[in-house]
């Protein structure tokens, strides 16, 4: 029997990266932004905000971060009753607004991605940005 179990996540050094690229994301459209990045048993890795971020901005990065890392999905996918049933079922841990990612490279999951501040729409595109400026697998 084997006593532990190895496992990946992602860097401090990436997290930071993936925090100040968004970042630079949102103000390019002219939005501030918050940024969380967490590991896949959904720690937190690192997190910032732009000045002038709305206050609610700062949790619900968390919650799209926890959901990217958890489903191993982009948040906004559930439909029906599911949508509402999976955030209460998981305490309000995990949100079905748009804007959150898994992080993956080379095909291991390695955390979450959550961006907040604008639309859903919005939050969504400035994520996908920063995967793909960071090399990051996108879904």
């Amino acid at each position: 029997m084997t006593s532990y179990v190895q496992t990946v996540s992602v860097s401090h050094e990436t997290a930071l990266r993936a925090v100040g690229v968004a970042i630079e994301e949102g103000a390019k459209v002219g939005l501030p932004v918050a940024v969380t990045v967490v590991d896949p048993a959904l720690g937190l890795v690192a997190f910032g905000r732009a000045d002038g971020t709305t206050p609610h901005s700062v949790e619900t990065s968390r919650r799209k971060a926890n959901t990217g890392a958890s489903t191993r999905r982009a948040s906004g996918w559930m439909q029906g009753d599911f949508a509402v049933a999976l955030p209460m079922g998981s305490g309000n841990l995990l949100t079905n607004i748009r804007g959150g990612f898994p992080l993956v490279v080379d095909g291991r999951h390695i955390g979450g991605l959550g961006v907040a501040g604008g639309t859903p729409d919005q939050d969504a595109q400035i994520g996908l940005a920063t995967l793909s400026a960071l090399g990051l697998e996108t879904p």
